[in-house]
């Protein structure tokens, strides 16, 4: 079904193969089978896809506690009937006010230390709770219910056990993580019952507000939900637990933050509108990408020859530069983001593609402030580091017949740093993808957001969405979207498909997490890449990286297409535990 009728490298995953699951009342997607299933209950009860999206979300936390949790990130785009274009929910935490960058460097010298030191605001809940408020009909208790019934216990599948085993190091440097993860002392193993006794507590607590609050109607008892998780006793416990362990967020910073409504960018693409979430998140690199690449022939070329996979690695080397140089959070930084997005521009960029030659290192950034009518400044070129690369998060999508649609892709692990006591929750570590450099523009500063890697998007066409999708997997996430993306509409590949071919991974720019690993002319390739296609990329110049032939390293994508007649066809990845559910 075509969208025109409609570092320590992870083992693969044993599955594949499978096949479009086809649905016309509404249909999920997500990378748990849990958390695909929790949406059912959703529709019963006669709730939409944005309060299944939303349950399932929620149950994500629960089940892949080292990938996303509820005191993470959780942003997210929406579509509703009526609506001219998607909107996005940032769902992303803000840095205490005391963390301005001299502060930082006089605290923690010129590291990032793990834990407690990458704290910011935790906003998935907040995303949760908008999400809902605004365009769904459950009550949060209702959307909850599966996510507490999962924290009451439930089997520890074999990704979780692994990466428990790989953090149990850390783990027990923090005791209140350690006594749920590690509980008895032992790393768990597959099919083991983990129990998140506070984190269900919490969700009962909550839904017990929302209960009380009844009588200001159904989207003033969420917003209870949210005024006692923010600004009551458990925003007062969650900073007296930070500022407690000699972290930098205090109540006021809780109190004061809000989740932001905003529009998404945009491109066409072939015919298509395609939807990214905003500066403030590496988002941009997807449109940016399918820019340059719109102007070659792609659907002429084989999709797993050396000639269209070097295309596809060097129009992202070109997009992940200009996001070094410019994105970061508007509200603090000048982005150039009208400029970015000319096709003008994309022009400029793509003459500096050589289609026979890989770039051994990032490119220089563009102008983009041109083609606003403006000048401004181009910063240097990234100096190589070392370190560890991070494909964390999750995602999920839903779609239905009334013609909402959901995307959303929570992150954070539980793992990464100590939970919060009586909560069960870590306070967002998403610190950890602000930059330590007074001329990088995702440098740390007051209040301001971290450029997020977490992304969702979604595709539309005459008004109509014929495409969620997003996936985990860090700096790999808009390239694992933008391969799927051209699998579909260039080749004509249904989504199942699209999403299962081979895919290549840049590691040739700066990763977003500390201490952002950089290695120049790096291009990892799944180990399903041919040998020869593998040397005819090396002939171009490219350092060729195998990584298993099923790697979640390589961005677990799920996606829902929507047919011309209304059928939904959900693709998940193999890649991850993933699930499409639909009826």
């Amino acid at each position: 079904m075509t969208l025109g009728a409609a570092g320590t490298v992870a083992p693969p995953a044993a599955a594949h193969g499978r096949t479009a699951v086809l649905g016309r009342r509404h249909m999920i997607s997500s990378t748990h089978y849990s958390a695909s299933f929790a949406r059912a209950r959703m529709f019963e009860r006669g709730g939409n896809a944005v309060d299944a999206g939303v349950a399932a979300g929620l149950a994500l936390n629960v089940v892949q506690p080292s990938l996303c949790s509820l005191g993470g990130v959780a942003p997210i785009m929406l579509f509703a009937p009526g609506m001219s274009a998607p909107v996005t929910i940032d769902g992303l935490g803000r840095a205490p006010a005391a963390a301005s960058l001299e502060a930082y460097l006089a605290r923690y010298g010129g590291d990032m230390p793990e834990g407690i030191p990458r704290t910011v605001v935790p906003a998935a809940l907040d995303a949760w709770l908008a999400a809902l408020q605004l365009y769904g009909r459950l009550t949060f208790a209702e959307v909850a219910a599966p996510a507490t019934a999962l924290a009451d216990g439930f089997p520890v599948h074999a990704r979780l056990a692994r990466d428990i085993e790989q953090a149990q190091g850390a783990l027990r440097a923090w005791p209140t993580t350690a006594a749920v993860f590690l509980a008895g002392g032992r790393v768990p193993r597959p099919g083991d019952v983990l129990v998140q006794r506070d984190l269900a507590d919490l969700l009962r607590r909550l839904a017990a507000v929302e209960r009380a609050s009844e009588a200001r109607g159904r989207a003033g008892a969420i917003q209870a939900v949210r005024d006692a998780f923010y600004r009551g006793d458990i925003a007062r416990r969650i900073a007296a637990f930070i500022e407690g362990a000699g972290g930098m967020l205090a109540y006021d910073d809780l109190a004061a933050y809000a989740v932001r409504q905003e529009a998404p960018v945009r491109t066409t693409y072939r015919g298509y509108d395609v939807y990214a979430c905003g500066p403030w998140s590496q988002g941009p690199v997807v449109p940016m990408t399918l820019n340059i690449l719109e102007a070659f022939d792609i659907g002429g070329m084989d999709p797993g020859e050396p000639e269209r996979l070097h295309l596809l690695a060097e129009a992202l080397k070109l997009a992940f530069a200009d996001r070094e140089a410019y994105v970061g959070d508007p509200e603090h930084v000048d982005v150039p983001i009208a400029g970015l997005l000319d096709t003008e521009y994309a022009a400029s960029r793509r003459a500096r593609l050589d289609t026979g030659r890989a770039s051994p290192e990032l490119p220089a950034p563009g102008d983009p402030w041109r083609y606003e009518g403006r000048t401004g400044r181009i910063p240097p070129a990234p100096v190589p580091v070392g370190g560890a690369r991070h494909p964390d998060t999750q995602y999920v999508c839903a779609v239905d017949d009334e013609g909402h649609a959901f995307s959303a892709t929570p992150s954070d692990p539980a793992l990464s740093g100590p939970l919060v006591p009586d909560l069960g929750i870590v306070a967002s570590t998403r610190g950890s993808q602000f930059w330590l450099d007074a001329r990088h523009p995702a440098v740390i500063a007051p209040r301001k957001r971290p450029r997020l890697t977490p992304n969702p998007a979604m595709v539309l066409r005459r008004g109509r969405v014929v495409m969620p999708i997003g996936c985990p997997g860090g700096d790999a996430q808009p390239q694992g979207m933008v391969q799927v993306l051209s699998n579909v509409v260039d080749f004509g590949m249904d989504v199942q498909e699209a999403i299962e071919r081979p895919r290549i991974c840049s590691l040739s720019f700066p990763d977003s997490f500390w201490p952002h690993a950089y290695e120049p002319g790096m291009l990892a390739v799944e180990g399903r890449i041919d040998t020869s296609v593998r040397a005819g990329l090396e002939a171009r110049g490219h350092a060729v990286r195998v990584w298993p032939a099923w790697t979640s390293w390589a961005a677990a994508v799920c996606a829902i297409t929507v047919d011309a007649g209304g059928t939904f066809a959900g693709g998940a990845d193999p890649r991850h535990d993933s699930a499409a559910v639909g009826w």
